[in-house]
């Protein structure tokens, strides 16, 4: 099963796709950017349309997204969590199948301690793939951490993480 970990954001969406059938091999991982310079809604078209090219290249099974934590600055929350709509709405569309997750639940899920810090989510999300060094940037360790959550969550994958 192939599994799609987002990372929401509005600046940064982190994403990371691995293969459960294969122990976990990393199909690939980076960010989706969005210009500083542009209007938010093109910010946010600018996610959907790159989710979309996601989609169709990596054709994902299902997909894993992080559920928003608490943030301090509420003009941040407000756009992350709209943001987080058309992330969960794109992958509504083009896979169907979208599992959303606590920060507590993928650290918990990953190293045992739903109060990891992320030196210690890194550090796992690197030994449990098998690389040889921690992916860059923290974003895309995310959502590859995200993913590996779903697969070790999941019972359906029937798949033992650890």
């Amino acid at each position: 099963m192939r599994i799609l970990g987002i990372d929401p954001g509005y600046g940064i969406v982190g994403f990371g796709i691995i293969d459960t059938h294969k122990n976990n091999a990393v199909v690939d991982f980076g960010v989706i950017e969005t210009p500083k310079e542009e209007t938010f809604p093109v910010r946010l078209q600018t996610i959907e349309e790159s989710l979309r090219v996601l989609f169709d290249r990596y054709k994902p099974d299902e997909v894993a997204v992080e559920e928003l934590f608490y943030f301090k600055n509420q003009k941040t929350v407000m756009q992350v969590a709209q943001a987080r709509g058309v992330i969960v709405l794109a992958c509504q569309k083009y896979c169907g199948k979208t599992f959303e997750y606590t920060p507590m639940q993928v650290k918990q899920a990953l190293t045992g301690n739903g109060r990891a810090d992320k030196r210690q989510m890194q550090f796992m999300v690197k030994n449990v793939l098998g690389l040889e060094k921690i992916p860059k940037p923290d974003d895309a360790a995310d959502a590859l951490a995200i993913a590996l959550c779903h697969s070790q969550i999941n019972p359906r994958l029937n798949f033992n993480m650890i």
